[in-house]
């Protein structure tokens, strides 16, 4: 099977940095790939509350993650630091792209990690409808 290569927005206007926690940790020592989707989890809603916004209320509408793509590059431990960059992209009638760039400082460099990216779709959790994008919110987010 060929391996995902995601291809990343150049500009990232929203960062932040995230611990890896002992509870990240899975057998091998390193973080899981599934504490790697709850780590993704974090950082979006960080993005969002960045811009004034919740999952559940984006702008009057909720968000369902639709879909998502990880690509992992190195192995990650407990003790280091996420630098955690995040680019809103590709907006549609009903959802948008989140792009995700996951970097560890390894000596004065910063190095990937994981590079991923989730499909939101606008979601009215009331009526169980997608719902449109919210006008406010691309220009928003895209700032």
């Amino acid at each position: 099977m060929p391996k995902m290569k995601l291809v990343l927005p150049e500009h990232f206007n929203f960062s932040t940095t995230i611990p890896v926690r002992i509870t990240d940790l899975n057998y091998g020592g390193h973080v899981g790939n599934d504490s790697i989707l709850s780590l993704i989890h974090e950082v979006r809603v960080q993005f969002l509350r960045h811009h004034g916004y919740t999952e559940l209320d984006l702008a009057g509408t909720g968000l369902i993650m639709a879909d998502v793509t990880i690509e992992f590059k190195q192995e990650l431990f407990y003790g280091e630091a996420l630098r955690a960059a995040v680019a809103a992209t590709e907006f549609s009638r009903v959802g948008f792209e989140l792009y995700y760039k996951l970097e560890k400082q390894v000596g004065e460099k910063w190095v990937p990690v994981v590079l991923a990216r989730t499909g939101m779709v606008c979601y009215n959790y009331t009526l169980k409808k997608i719902a449109s994008v919210p006008a406010e919110v691309c220009t928003r987010l895209l700032s």
